[in-house]
């Protein structure tokens, strides 16, 4: 089983990229969970979002503690959250951000591998606004072997409908030019 835990902003669209991947995983025929956790936030605010994939039925229906992924969508997150609480030995970092992953490692005091993307950047120049979801679903497909990237395309064309091919080229691009070290 994969469990990945989602850092974001109320807005941002967390939430919303952990039920993408639960729906791309159950077109690939696995099983997959998706759910927020928070309470009164306001846009704005942190929240964190889980997703879990799994080959077998999942049977487990708490909190994620122990991520094999952290997924971080705004990278001022990485100053107010420990993100690295509970992530695995081998787990692996994936944010949004315009530093290198070293750059990032030497900060944050991380061994564990890091992906980057300057995700802010490819959803104001393809999408047209700041909203990184998409886009950092894109980094965490080329950072880690989750599922096919192909497996997004039709929950992207479902949930976006109009503004989709925005979306699905915003995902194409961070793909492309995520850094993972």
């Amino acid at each position: 089983m994969i469990e990945i835990r989602l850092h974001g902003r109320g807005g941002q669209g967390a939430v919303t990229s952990a039920e993408l991947l639960a729906l791309a995983a159950i077109k690939e025929g696995k099983y997959a969970q998706a759910f927020p956790s928070f309470g009164p936030e306001r846009r704005g605010a942190p929240v964190v979002a889980y997703c879990r994939i799994s080959e077998e039925q999942i049977k487990v229906r708490a909190a994620i503690d122990r991520p094999d992924i952290v997924l971080v969508l705004d990278p001022s997150i990485l100053r107010l959250v420990d993100v690295s609480n509970g992530l695995k030995a081998d787990g692996i970092l994936v944010t949004n951000t315009r530093f290198s992953p070293e750059e990032i490692k030497k900060e944050l005091g991380f061994t564990t591998p890091v992906a980057t993307v300057n995700a802010s950047r490819i959803a104001r120049e393809v999408i047209g606004l700041p909203i990184t979801n998409t886009t950092m679903l894109g980094a965490l497909l080329k950072a880690a072997d989750v599922m096919d990237k192909e497996a997004l395309i039709d929950p992207l064309k479902e949930r976006f409908g109009r503004i989709a091919e925005k979306n699905i080229n915003a995902f194409r691009r961070a793909y492309e030019e995520t850094v993972i070290s």
